[in-house]
């Protein structure tokens, strides 16, 4: 039965739920309510609540990428400070020259704190006074090979060719000998002196062998010690 005045498709009405009207006010007013959310500091429906130190963060404007070099170094130099004079370099220069001697000096003098990770310690320090103490043909090495490499050059003669290259291989056998002996005779006094050393014979023995196959000007750190000296 069809009521007076009001027709079957009546779109107006606030009976039905899925009407137009209906659904136009219902998502009106999720937008207020997103919108006093907004206003309030939570998030909207369909996403994480921030965190206080994240809503609570304002971010600036961020500078453009620079387009050219010249605009990067300018803005380098801004980012850098006030610009130096001539004098203030200089004397900066100067005293970061003055710095890193003196660090090289106190490393060259062996103290520790100024030593590289592979000189540090007692027992290292000792088996440095133990090559530098003696006398080692490893030392002899570099020179007596830059001596045959020249003599090579210097005269072409078939018969001083043939005996300077056999004469090398032999170099090196002597020298391989002599760095062998040496590093069982510091691996001995180290056991002897350090009953509690855990670092590898292997690793001492290839440190005192290359530290006397230099030359003793050229070591580092400086000798301690003189040779012929008895260390204990």
């Amino acid at each position: 039965m069809k009521l007076l005045g009001r027709k079957k498709d009546d779109r107006g009405g606030s009976g039905d739920p899925k009407a137009p009207g209906a659904s136009g006010s219902t998502e009106s007013a999720d937008e207020s309510a997103a919108a006093a959310a907004a206003r309030a500091g939570t998030a909207p429906k369909g996403r994480p609540t921030p965190k206080r130190s994240e809503a609570s963060r304002k971010r600036g404007p961020v500078a453009p990428a620079p387009m050219t070099s010249a605009e990067a170094r300018k803005r380098r130099k801004e980012l850098g400070g006030p610009k130096l004079s001539r004098e203030e370099r200089k004397a900066q220069r100067l005293e970061r020259r003055t710095v890193m001697a003196e660090r090289r000096e106190k490393m060259m003098a062996g103290e520790d704190a100024y030593l590289l990770p592979r000189d540090k310690g007692p027992v290292r320090r000792y088996v440095r006074d133990v090559v530098d103490s003696r006398r080692n043909l490893l030392g002899l090495f570099m020179p007596a090979a830059l001596g045959l490499i020249f003599v090579m050059l210097a005269v072409p003669s078939v018969a001083v060719q043939q005996a300077l290259s056999a004469a090398m291989p032999a170099l090196i056998l002597i020298m391989v000998i002599d760095g062998f002996f040496l590093g069982r005779k510091v691996n001995k006094m180290v056991d002897e002196k350090f009953r509690g050393n855990t670092e590898s014979g292997w690793k001492l023995g290839f440190y005192a062998a290359s530290r006397a196959s230099q030359l003793r000007r050229m070591r580092a750190p400086r000798p301690q010690v003189e040779r012929g000296a008895r260390v204990v």
